[in-house]
């Protein structure tokens, strides 16, 4: 009975597996899309033929590929280093005092503004009005996670959504138009912020920097962006990295209020 022990997992053993799961899916998230998922592939190729070996007792290769496991933690945070900047970016910026959702059941760290219902019709009609002129513009809904560490790469601001503010912020002269606008319940918050830019590589080839802006700050965070192009004057909702296709501003405010509740 002994030798069929295994087969009977603790508690803590399936615990252990499903935080091991968790982990293997939100490296594999990280790295999907970029050069990196080659560079993980091999190295499991690796590993996996070095326990292959070690089995069929063939010493000097598996002592060959041993001293290479041995230093590949070195070697690992070398090549990721990128990705492993990336995945403490992204624990940084879910931690429980970046995270508003606790607000609402605890005091401490409590926001110094109190944030209102954000106006989606009055925003809307402002994307309206930029994408019928073709004025490019980027906007990054703050939802749960706080946006505080890409902030403070522009222009910290408080004011209340309107179109007048809005079209005027993104006026091809005005010194604010450069960079993503900010939007948090119903107030901008900050103009002129400096996104990190996606490096899938399966995003649209004909897509532009602004696009790319927005799909990386949403694979980061659980923001969602808006996206005029200046090209086509098309208005895109981008969440996860992903974009999802709306027929018409009502279905877009629809789409925004389902992701605000």
């Amino acid at each position: 009975m002994d030798k069929l022990d295994f087969l009977l997992p603790d508690f803590i053993d399936v615990i252990d597996i499903i935080l091991v799961g968790i982990l293997v899916y939100y490296i594999y998230k990280l790295v999907k899309g970029t050069a990196a998922i080659n560079i993980l592939i091999g190295i499991v190729i690796i590993y996996l033929i070095w326990k292959l070996t070690d089995i069929l007792e063939m010493n000097i290769l598996s002592n060959l590929l041993g001293q290479f496991i041995s230093v590949g933690v070195f070697a690992l945070i070398v090549v990721f280093q990128q990705e492993i900047r990336k995945f403490l970016l992204m624990l940084g910026s879910n931690n429980l005092t970046n995270n508003k959702i606790y607000f609402k059941y605890l005091k401490i760290f409590k926001p110094s503004r109190e944030v209102s219902q954000m106006n989606i019709e009055e925003f809307l009609k402002s994307c309206e009005k930029l994408a019928k002129s073709k004025t490019g513009a980027l906007f990054v809904i703050e939802r749960n996670n706080s946006l505080d560490f890409i902030k403070n790469t522009g222009d910290n601001l408080y004011l209340e959504i309107s179109s007048p503010i809005i079209e005027s912020i993104f006026y091809k002269n005005s010194p604010l138009h450069d960079g993503a606008v900010i939007i948090d319940g119903n107030f901008i918050t900050a103009t002129r912020v400096i996104l990190p830019v996606s490096e899938n590589k399966n995003i649209d080839s004909q897509l532009g920097l602004r696009h790319r802006a927005a799909f990386g700050i949403t694979e980061k965070t659980d923001a969602i962006a808006i996206v005029i192009s200046e090209e086509k004057g098309k208005i895109t909702f981008i969440k996860n990295g992903e974009i999802f296709a709306h027929k018409n501003s009502e279905t877009l405010q629809t789409m925004i209020e389902a992701e605000l509740v």
